[in-house]
């Protein structure tokens, strides 16, 4: 690897920190001997040297911190300053000129391809294309680029796109706090006469024996971006037999021309034949699943087409979510009034008032809880779909940028509703069906209500009523960040809160500043009411259910790019492991001291929410911070449960300790303990196949905390998503008598799933006589089926 490029043949998934996801994935894909068009990566090396050292670098630092704070705030006051910033930092990105070795090795690799060889030239920004963000859409990428010159400009246009205000506030809405880098994939073109996106996993429904792909016409940017409804074909996984298949719309395609992209329009002839032939078809899913099979069963999102010669891959990359399970449909009732019908883009119920858009310019007009209908979105959408209740789009197949966008956050979505926009009019009552692409009159709703899952309220609901499907023994929490999707979240079948975190609330809250920052300004005050605020929003929503707010655990590397985070942040080797959690509350008490006064006001009004006290390592500093807590206004209120995590081995010896203290219960943060055991940096695409939450050393570190804990008396806990996706994990946590697990939103349904089913199998060994299970079975949590409190030697816990 070049010091500013590589050719795709010598880059793999390892190399993801200097070639991006996209990079990183295309050459993983060349080196499993896939059919993948002959390219290069131009180095996030060469971004480094250019823009961050180069003579602008300092300028467009100190401007992208600005800007992430307005991009935080997200509210209509701050929308303007955040547009300038982003023009002026793109100014500044396209000021850059390629004079020199970089210029040089740019042009050298281009024409290696051949003679002003059309090119794509692809943004790979690091982070994107990964397991946790698909930045779908987010940055530029240009196709059809011919010749040095234009080579050039485009590789600054990829860069400059990082600084658009639908990438900070993608940016931000993710807690992403840190400098910006990229990559850019330089990649031949296919003269695509076929093309689209394959899913190795249903991603409406989480189903894992179901290939997706839509298909269109010419490039596949128009599916994409929903600007088309796209064939869809729906395959069986184990024998790749065709299931279903939907025949779309489209009335232009985008193809190659010899001065770039053109746009061509569609007979109505043509228009009606299917884009794919059942063979084609066929060998799109079959290509996919060799995808999925390379990175070891991991569902795969796969951009693919056909051009003369054949199937070509030209992108792969992980699903970044996908729903638990389907929905049971509501049974057609003679009263329901099916309004429009499409497809489901992400699951979930809503009701709401319509309100049509045309445009992200038109975002102001919606209000917080209305259904977005609008004939599209692309990703200058984002700050409006985010405050909707639920997106119904006219265009748009299942894997278009409104549908990976609304999964990510949360939000019902149907896609291909083809006459939404003018079906639907501002002010009407809905109620979105998205598991089944439907959206039904209100009344329509109420008669199917009985077959139907409990609908999400626009306005703030009340508790959730018990659970209609799985009843388990073992409570599901979930793991929350944002109060505003707190009430959405609550109105779903949860047993409370088991981590809140403490970070993104506050950076987003804050603005974007570094919270010492905040109180070096004297604004102490403002600090405390502002998180206050955000935690009644939250612990009202799930009252009676407990909320746990974990404590700020501040990492040296994340928050150094904060407003004023430089001042405070010391330069750490190795912040995972550095001046982190517990500890930096004794070294440095004053924000702690302010979180636990927010606590204090908040727990007044509802005493539904709980502490806990993260990466602590030994007695002596769990015991000066419990001393902050005692001399704090919480001292004196012995209702409040005290947890801590359990990230650092030593629990396993220290616990018996920590319960002597006062601990009431422990939860474990399955990512640092498996970092921690195996030894292995989580953050580290190096080492990426050595973690490993199942690894046998980790799995005995579990048992024993949580075995512990029974003995003591006090409850246990497990935040990650192992349960929801690996069924004998869950059964491992249940068989050692785990008290709950906290999941991400969209795992609750597949976790309550999993946990139940675990329950069923040992309560069976149990009755079968099973040695090894008969012990674990009943852990006095009630009894297993039971959904009632869990009852220790310290009383009712949450």
């Amino acid at each position: 690897m070049g010091d500013y490029v590589a050719s795709l043949n010598d880059i793999r998934l390892v190399d993801a920190d200097q070639a991006g996801g996209k990079g990183a994935n295309l050459g993983e894909m060349v080196a499993a001997k896939l059919a993948v068009p002959p390219g290069f990566v131009i180095l996030r090396s060469t971004y480094v040297s250019a823009v961050v050292d180069g003579p602008n670098g300092h300028r467009i630092d100190t401007l992208h911190a600005d800007a992430l704070r307005y991009a935080a705030a997200g509210d209509e006051s701050g929308r303007q300053h955040l547009e300038l910033l982003c023009s002026h930092m793109r100014e500044l990105v396209h000021d850059i000129r390629f004079d020199g070795a970089i210029g040089d090795a740019i042009v050298e690799e281009y024409h290696r391809l051949g003679d002003r060889v059309p090119v794509a030239v692809r943004s790979s920004a690091v982070g994107e294309d990964s397991a946790d963000a698909s930045f779908a859409g987010m940055n530029l990428s240009r196709t059809n680029i011919r010749g040095d010159d234009h080579l050039l400009d485009a590789v600054r246009d990829c860069w400059a796109s990082l600084f658009t205000p639908r990438v900070l506030t993608y940016r931000a809405r993710r807690g992403m706090s840190g400098r910006p880098e990229m990559a850019v994939v330089v990649q031949q073109m296919v003269a695509a006469l076929r093309s689209g996106v394959a899913f190795t996993a249903d991603p409406a429904t989480g189903r894992r024996d179901r290939v997706v792909i839509d298909a269109a016409r010419g490039q596949g940017e128009v599916v994409v971006s929903g600007s088309v409804e796209p064939d869809t074909y729906v395959f069986d996984a184990d024998s790749l037999a065709l299931v279903q298949s939907r025949r779309g719309k489209q009335s232009f395609a985008i193809v190659a021309g010899d001065d770039g992209d053109r746009r061509i329009d569609i007979a109505a002839e043509e228009s009606q034949r299917p884009v794919l032939t059942t063979e084609q078809a066929t060998s799109v899913a079959r290509l996919a699943l060799d995808v999925q099979r390379h990175y070891d069963g991991r569902p795969q999102d796969v951009e693919w087409a056909f051009d003369e010669s054949g199937l070509w891959l030209v992108q792969a990359r992980p699903i970044t979510t996908l729903a638990g399970e389907p929905s049971s449909q509501p049974d057609e009732t003679p009263a329901a009034t099916v309004l429009v019908q499409g497809l489901p883009g992400a699951p979930g119920h809503a009701r709401g008032a319509v309100r049509v858009l045309h445009s992200p310019s038109e975002g102001t007009t919606l209000r917080d809880g209305e259904v977005l209908v609008a004939p599209m979105t692309n990703p200058d959408w984002l700050p409006t779909i985010s405050r909707a209740a639920a997106l119904i789009t006219d265009s748009g197949g299942m894997t278009c940028h409104a549908a990976i966008v609304a999964r990510e956050l949360g939000i019902p979505c149907i896609v291909g509703a083809r006459t939404a926009t003018t079906t639907l009019h501002d002010g009407r009552q809905v109620e979105v069906d998205a598991a089944a692409g439907r959206v039904l009159s209100v009344v329509a709703a109420e008669h199917s209500a009985t077959t139907a899952e409990p609908a999400r309220s626009a306005t703030p609901a009340g508790p959730a009523a018990a659970p209609s499907g799985e009843t388990t023994g073992t409570r599901i929490y979930v793991n929350l960040a944002l109060p505003e999707i707190a009430e959405r979240v609550a109105d779903t079948e949860v047993d409370g809160v088991g981590l809140l975190r403490a970070e993104t609330l506050l950076t987003r809250a804050l603005g974007g500043r570094h919270p010492r920052a905040v109180l070096a300004a004297g604004d102490e005050k403002e600090f405390v009411d502002i998180l206050a605020g955000s935690l009644e929003r939250i612990a009202v929503a799930f009252a009676p259910r407990p909320v746990v707010y974990r404590a700020t655990d501040l990492r040296s590397n994340e928050f150094r790019g904060l407003t004023g985070g430089a001042d405070y942040e010391p330069a750490e080797r190795n912040p995972m492991i550095g001046f982190r959690g517990c500890y930096r509350y004794v070294r440095e008490p004053e924000l702690f001291r302010l979180e636990l006064e927010a606590l204090a006001r908040v727990r007044d009004r509802t005493p539904n929410l709980h502490l806990m006290i993260p990466f602590v390592r030994t007695r002596w500093e769990l015991a000066a911070c419990l001393e902050l807590v005692d001399g704090s206004p919480l001292g004196s209120d012995r209702t409040m449960h005290r947890w801590i995590m359990a990230e650092v081995p030593s629990v396993v010896h220290w616990l018996p300790e920590y319960v002597g203290l006062g601990i009431d219960g422990v939860s474990i943060g399955s990512n640092d303990l498996t970092q921690l055991i195996l030894g292995v940096d989580r953050d580290s695409e190096q080492c990426a196949e050595l973690f490993d939450e199942s690894d046998p050393a980790v799995l005995h570190a579990i048992r024993r905390i949580v075995t512990l804990a029974r003995e003591l008396g006090i409850t246990s806990s497990l935040c990650g998503q192992a349960p929801s996706t690996r069924p004998e994990f869950a059964e491992h946590l249940v068989a050692d008598g785990i008290t709950s697990v906290s999941v991400t939103p969209d795992a609750v349904y597949a976790t309550r799933r999993a946990v139940a089913a675990a329950e069923r199998r040992l309560l069976l060994d149990r009755c079968l006589g099973d040695p090894l299970h008969a012990d674990r079975v009943d852990h006095g949590r009630g009894g297993i089926g039971t959904n009632g409190p869990s009852v220790s030697a310290r009383g009712v816990l949450p």
